[in-house]
């Protein structure tokens, strides 16, 4: 299930399509969203810069306190939306672009993204 995968192929053909026209500027960085089987991580990106400005995580100390409590993996990913929203409000990041990086907008990353607007992000 390596390169070959029929499904991993047009998973980075749509990430391509949608990242050909959306870029993230130092105004309105993108806020990039990775899932795997497990977990889910979400970044924030100046695609300007190439930078980082924040990331959080499914796997990051904040969330794994309160993962026992929550049940499903969606419920982990709307608590992760809402701490990369404080996070990056915390640095005076109000308004981003969403990438959902080749996913559909549905399910866990339809959860992160509900928990980043609940949080105070514009998107």
């Amino acid at each position: 299930m390596g390169k070959t995968n029929p499904k991993v192929i047009a998973r980075r053909r749509r990430k391509m399509r949608i990242r050909k026209r959306l870029s993230g500027t130092s105004e309105r960085p993108r806020l990039a969203v990775f899932r795997s089987a497990k977990h889910i991580y979400a970044q924030i990106i100046d695609d300007t810069k190439g930078h980082t400005l924040v990331a959080a995580s499914s796997l990051s100390p904040e969330i794994k306190q309160i993962r026992a409590n929550l049940s499903g993996k969606k419920a982990v990913a709307t608590e992760v939306g809402k701490l990369v929203a404080q996070k990056a409000i915390s640095k005076g990041i109000k308004k981003v672009a969403f990438d959902r990086g080749g996913y559909m907008y549905h399910g866990r990353v339809k959860a992160l993204a509900e928990g980043a607007r609940e949080a105070g992000l514009d998107f």
